[in-house]
């Protein structure tokens, strides 16, 4: 027993002695950040639509049950931004029932382009030169044409079922819409059309886009004021009349536009007040569109539009956060991110449009991070990947986020903060403007 005993120990006193410190020796030493993301990303086959999509299959798991997905863009104006929003649309309409495409772009834009898609109604390339102009004219390029003609050609195909096309943004509402709204309101009510023509006089645009929206902000503030107070009224007397829901969103567009311009942009706070309106109202119409029509819906903006978090005060609280505030976890965003390559922008004094290029990323940004990752793009949740990469994505670093006019940053973004998911690009090339 004795001997038996000491036998024991002693095979323990080995087992513990010896294989312990070998096990040691072999452990495996803490994952680096790119090791990390390595175990977690899913490599991308193109940015271009067409051909195999199972590479976007990881994605559709991402997405789940989303209402709305928010893909941003870490430039207004790559290519490569644009191809991969038509690629995972097509993909979303066929894989996961997606049936509407949002654009940051007026909601009168929207609207003609949607009579096209659906209806073969207008020119796409007429529609798109006359209404994006100015801050706009970015969406005035070959792929969101090419995106525009697929939509059409897949309602041909479809006429039970179609996709649709919206613009969320408030800069602009075209004439079309104010005349379309007088005479809803006077088919039935005469007295309240006359009445509703009379608050809108000297309101439609009888100008181009960009000639308008530059007038509109010369005008002094408290004619603009003004302005809005005619628009406001004229909305309360569009749902005094039992208007149908699409003529009362309609006149919301048009108070929204008014009331965008209807801030002291001599006053920082003013600046930041307006753009908190900005996002708030460019949210609740895809909410409106996304309820009244229940179609699930891609929602094409900048990354920080998408986002939940701002990086610039004069930005309060962005169309992310919005929608979630709205939709919950049916809200969910897609971040892009770049390491090097090219894009369109003015220069700051906004007089010309030109071709820039930077990169590869700084030494102590996102990018220069991502871009170490072992494929050349992918796509990452941030909701899931482990650490040491989860605590490194909730943590601010320079990162791209370039807007109209460069140059634009970088600027410290929590990226784990303020998307759900990341696609990373390791290059990007200037999208083809048309008409220029």
């Amino acid at each position: 027993m004795t001997w038996k005993r000491t036998t024991t120990i002693l095979t323990l006193i080995v087992t513990l002695g010896t294989a312990v410190p070998a096990a040691a020796a072999t452990r495996a030493p803490a994952p680096t950040v790119v090791e990390a993301l390595d175990r977690t990303a899913h490599p991308l086959r193109t940015v271009d639509p067409g051909g195999d999509t199972r590479d976007l299959r990881p994605l559709d798991r991402m997405i789940a049950d989303a209402e709305v997905v928010g893909v941003g863009e870490a430039t207004h104006s790559s290519h490569d931004f644009f191809a991969l929003k038509d690629r995972l649309f097509r993909h979303l309409v066929e894989k996961k029932g997606f049936r509407t495409f949002a654009l940051e772009a007026p909601w009168s834009t929207g609207l003609r382009l949607d009579d096209y898609v659906v209806h073969g109604k207008g020119d796409p390339r007429r529609i798109m030169r006359e209404e994006f102009q100015r801050d706009y004219l970015w969406w005035n390029n070959t792929d969101y044409l090419r995106l525009v003609e697929w939509m059409r050609e897949y309602n041909i195909r479809h006429p039970a079922d179609p996709v649709r096309f919206i613009g969320d943004d408030t800069a602009w509402t075209g004439p079309e819409v104010y005349d379309e709204v007088v005479a809803r309101v006077a088919a039935a009510d005469p007295a309240s059309g006359e009445r509703l023509n009379g608050l809108y006089r000297g309101l439609r645009p009888t100008v181009p886009t960009g000639t308008y929206i530059e007038s509109y902000l010369g005008k002094p503030y408290a004619e603009r004021r003004e302005m809005a107070e005619r628009t406001g009224e004229a909305l309360e007397l569009v749902r005094r009349t039992g208007a149908d829901g699409g003529t009362v969103q309609d006149a919301t567009a048009i108070d929204r536009t008014a009331r965008q311009y209807a801030f002291d942009f001599e006053e920082p706070g003013q600046i930041a007040e307006a753009m908190r309106y900005r996002d708030q109202a460019m949210a609740a119409n895809v909410l409106w569109w996304q309820r009244h029509t229940g179609t699930k819906v891609l929602l094409s903006a900048h990354d920080a539009h998408v986002g939940y978090e701002s990086y610039d005060p004069a930005y309060p609280k962005m169309q992310g956060a919005f929608l979630r505030d709205g939709l919950g976890a049916a809200y969910v965003n897609i971040g892009l991110t770049f390491d090097r390559g090219s894009f369109n922008a003015t220069d700051q004094d906004e007089t010309a449009v030109r071709r820039w290029t930077v990169g590869p990323a700084a030494p102590g940004s996102n990018e220069r991070t991502l871009d170490r990752v072992r494929y050349r793009d992918y796509a990452v949740d941030l909701r899931t990947v482990g650490s040491p990469a989860r605590t490194w994505l909730r943590q601010a670093r320079p990162t791209y986020r370039i807007g109209t006019a460069y140059p634009d940053g970088p600027h410290d973004v929590a990226l784990a903060r303020t998307h759900d998911i990341l696609i990373h690009l390791h290059r990007v090339t200037a999208a083809r403007l048309r008409d220029r």
